[in-house]
């Protein structure tokens, strides 16, 4: 059985015999390979896939990039029914890989799944990073309703500059994508819990909460909002960021991340 370590430490040292053929040798096995958990939002997992790959390349890190199920057309079990059974779902999944010491990041509605794994205080999980997340009620700062929203409507508000925004091949549908229906199961129409923000209070690892200067979706103020809620938190404002900062601006993201050693 692995004794896992404390929240926020590296893996200890762990001590194996393997048999080679006819020889044995003792193998002393010094992992530091931090893992990455991340969660992609409404927009589905293409939305996160070349930051993935950005995140392994430059940290030569373990990065796992999950497609929610029901997204991307994939199947949802029927005892998924809300965000709180998603993150369950999530820390499980840690469980049968045997991961410690992650770090989960997520988008928009990831960021709220993110939030939701951590609040389970699973010792696998050592910090999160919430990027432009939703979830919470903040008095005077709205979601923006997506849900009939369509998806030139949707980029428009998803960016700061909405040309540099991929257009998914056939696009130029007047109705909310699958993923966004997808989305709203978990969610229900609101997208947010108001039990959020209080239950964040009760969050003891480090959270960095990073926000687009220009999301029309969730403004920069709910993403403060966000911040406070939370005890251990650092907030970062990317500049000529909107929603999406992992499609948008992908090298600043990282830099962000990498000054906090997230």
């Amino acid at each position: 059985m692995t004794t896992l370590p404390t929240a926020g430490s590296l893996r200890p040292t762990r001590t194996e015999i393997h048999t080679l053929g006819p020889a044995r040798v003792t193998l002393q096995d010094r992992d530091r390979t931090r893992p990455y958990l991340l969660l992609h939002g409404g927009g589905g997992v293409a939305t996160m896939a070349g930051f993935a790959d950005l995140l392994a390349e430059r940290t030569h890190s373990r990065v796992l990039l999950p497609t929610h199920p029901g997204f991307g057309g994939t199947p949802k079990d029927e005892s998924l029914t809300g965000v709180t059974e998603l993150a369950r779902m999530y820390v499980a999944l840690l469980e049968e890989l045997d991961l410690t010491d992650v770090t989960v990041i997520g988008n928009s509605f990831g960021g709220w799944l993110a939030a939701e794994i951590a609040l389970l205080k699973s010792p696998r999980v050592s910090g999160a990073v919430i990027i432009d997340g939703v979830g919470i009620e903040v008095d005077g700062h709205p979601l923006t309703d997506v849900s009939g929203l369509s998806p030139a409507e949707l980029r428009a508000h998803s960016f700061h500059d909405p040309g540099k925004a991929p257009v998914p091949p056939g696009d130029g549908g007047t109705g909310p994508s699958p993923d966004v229906r997808a989305l709203i199961g978990y969610t229900g129409p609101a997208m947010t819990d108001p039990t959020l923000a209080g239950r964040l209070g009760g969050l003891d690892l480090p959270v960095h909460v990073v926000w687009g200067e220009s999301d029309g979706i969730v403004d920069p103020e709910y993403g403060k909002a966000y911040a406070a809620a939370i005890p251990l938190s650092t907030f970062t404002l990317l500049p000529r960021t909107g929603h999406l900062p992992q499609v948008e601006t992908p090298e600043e993201l990282l830099g962000a991340l990498l000054d906090l050693g997230n």
